[in-house]
């Protein structure tokens, strides 16, 4: 059995996890602990370590595949030169273990000045564009849509590199 990677709908990592295991498929979505704070209250929350993404084991990935698209909340499987991007046990394993030996590890996307992106979620998704500065976890673009420039703060998980010149 192979590990295949599942994009998901933007927040629906967990509802998909619940799902495709009532459905008896095996399903790994990574969770880390998070402090949120509210104006009255601190609550801790399971959010996923990848945005959009979680992790499906299938025996047969023809015939499996479709019982998994069918469910509501997913997009479509991650392709790595023209077939379906596997990953292994072993490399499942480590995530699990990173997780469990560093709680407090933070995922970051590394997005640098100059580079040439696209837009992963939200209102501006799939607008292409430019990054101007990178504050934090927060990029400030410059996109060329419908003949204006506009300039949109987004959170850089929101971002996907593009390698164009």
């Amino acid at each position: 059995m192979h590990w295949y990677v599942l994009y998901t709908k933007p927040r629906n990592e967990k509802k998909v996890t619940q799902r495709l295991e009532e459905k008896g498929i095996r399903v790994y979505c990574p969770l880390k602990e998070e402090v949120r704070q509210w104006s009255d209250r601190k609550k801790k929350v399971s959010e996923p370590v990848f945005r959009s993404y979680v992790f499906v084991q299938l025996d047969n990935y023809e015939q499996d595949n479709v019982d998994v698209l069918t469910t509501p909340g997913t997009v479509r499987f991650l392709w790595w030169n023209g077939k379906p991007g596997i990953v292994r046990e072993y490399e499942i394993e480590a995530i699990k273990d990173f997780l469990n030996d560093y709680k407090d590890a933070e995922i970051t996307v590394q997005i640098e000045e100059g580079q040439k992106i696209e837009v992963k979620e939200g209102p501006l998704k799939e607008a292409r564009g430019k990054v101007l500065e990178v504050k934090g976890n927060r990029a400030v673009l410059h996109l060329h849509t419908l003949g204006l420039n506009m300039i949109a703060k987004l959170p850089v998980q929101s971002l996907k590199k593009l390698n164009e010149g």
